[in-house]
């Protein structure tokens, strides 16, 4: 396959936290996440500014042909103005610094989402944390009366 100098791929394992840079991580740990997806990746350069990009889900890098990560193809004039970088490792880590910043605000957004309690109509959740304490010196009515 002859190489096209237009276009720029981007594997979703140059993003991934877990991998060391001899397996194949390309940025560095400040702009990689852990278990990156396709989606992910391609909603990060969409926020960086890259608007010309193609996604191809079944594709498998090289390196790793057992697991079919998935790439980016963005076109290289477009990335390289919308992020002012002038190489693909600056587009890179542009594109994963923003990945890693919408990461922890997603988590920070699920933290706050569970300290405060389970939803309205939850009931199972809700029953769980219920205590009937009595006030002093009252009896328990029952049936109303």
């Amino acid at each position: 396959m002859p190489h096209d100098a237009s276009k720029m791929n981007l594997w979703t394992g140059y993003f991934d936290s877990r991998l060391s840079r001899a397996g194949g991580r390309r940025v560095p740990k400040e702009a990689s996440v852990s278990n990156p997806t396709l989606e992910t990746v391609a909603w990060a350069a969409r926020a960086v500014g890259i608007t010309k990009m193609k996604r191809e889900s079944e594709a498998s890098h090289p390196s790793r042909p057992h697991q079919q990560e998935g790439r980016l193809v963005l076109s290289a004039q477009d990335a390289l103005s919308a992020t002012n970088a002038d190489s693909k490792e600056g587009v890179m880590q542009s594109i994963g610094i923003c990945l890693r910043s919408q990461m922890k605000e997603a988590k920070e957004h699920d933290s706050q989402v569970r300290a405060r309690g389970p939803s309205k109509g939850d009931r199972r959740r809700r029953a769980q944390r219920k205590t009937f304490k009595q006030k002093s010196g009252q009896r328990r009515k029952r049936f109303g009366r």
